[in-house]
C-alpha cells in the first residue's frame, strides 16, 4: 500500500512539475519546477530498483545540468516578454512536433507487452546490484561501443579547447621543459656582498 502511495505521489508530481515548467511565466520558476521533476523521476527509478539510474540522475542532471541552467538564466539580461511575444511566430512548428512525438509515444505503448517468464540471464543477476548489473552489459556486449563514446567524447572535449583557445601577445607563459631542462650552473648566480654593500 505504501509503495502504491509513493508511486502516485511521484508520478503526479513528476507530471505536475513538468507540465510547469513549460507554463511557467518565469523561466528561474521553470528550472526550478524542472529540478523537481528530477527529484520525483529519480525516486520512481527507486522504487523499480534502479537506484544507480537515480543516483546518475541526481548527480548530473539536479546537480550539474538544472544548476547551470539555473546560473545561465539568472546571469544573463534577456527580454523574456519580447521572446513570448514571437510564440505565434513558431507555433505550428512546435504542434508539428509536439504531434510527432505524441504518435512516437503511442506507437511505444501499443507496442507494449508485459513479459511475466523469469529468463535464465535474470537468474544468474538475481542478488547483484544495480550498478553491477550495469557494469557487466558495459563492459561485456557493449564494451567497444563504450570506448567509442569515449573517444567521441574526448574529441569533442579536445576540439571544444582548440576552437576557443586564443593566442595573445604580451602574455607571460610558463614554458615546463624550458624549466626541467635548465642547467643550475646558469640558474643560480652566486654574488659575492660585502657587508654595507649591495648587489
Amino acid at each position: 500500500m505504501i509503495q502504491v502511495l509513493a508511486f502516485y505521489l511521484f508520478a503526479i508530481t513528476a507530471v505536475v512539475s513538468g507540465v510547469m515548467v513549460v507554463f511557467s511565466r518565469n523561466p528561474v520558476h521553470s528550472v526550478l519546477w524542472l529540478i523537481l521533476a528530477f527529484f520525483s523521476a529519480a525516486g520512481l527509478f527507486v522504487m523499480m530498483g534502479a537506484e544507480f539510474l537515480a543516483m546518475l540522475l541526481m548527480i548530473v542532471y539536479v546537480g550539474a545540468v538544472a544548476v547551470l541552467f539555473l546560473f545561465v538564466v539568472m546571469m544573463l539580461d534577456i527580454d523574456f516578454a519580447a521572446l513570448r511575444g514571437r510564440v505565434a511566430e513558431y507555433l505550428p512548428i512546435g504542434l508539428a512536433i509536439g504531434l510527432v512525438l505524441i504518435m512516437q509515444l503511442s506507437f511505444g505503448f501499443l507496442a507494449w507487452q508485459e513479459v511475466d517468464a523469469v529468463r535464465p540471464a535474470d537468474e544468474l543477476s538475481r542478488g547483484v546490484g544495480n550498478a553491477n548489473q550495469l557494469g557487466m552489459v558495459i563492459y561485456t556486449k557493449y564494451v567497444y561501443a563504450f570506448q567509442v563514446a569515449g573517444l567521441i567524447l574526448l574529441v569533442a572535449m579536445i576540439g571544444a579547447i582548440v576552437l576557443t583557445l586564443r593566442h595573445r601577445d604580451g602574455v607571460k607563459k610558463q614554458n615546463v621543459l624550458e624549466q626541467v631542462w635548465r642547467d643550475p650552473k646558469e640558474a643560480v648566480v652566486m654574488r659575492d656582498v660585502k657587508p654595507g654593500g649591495s648587489l
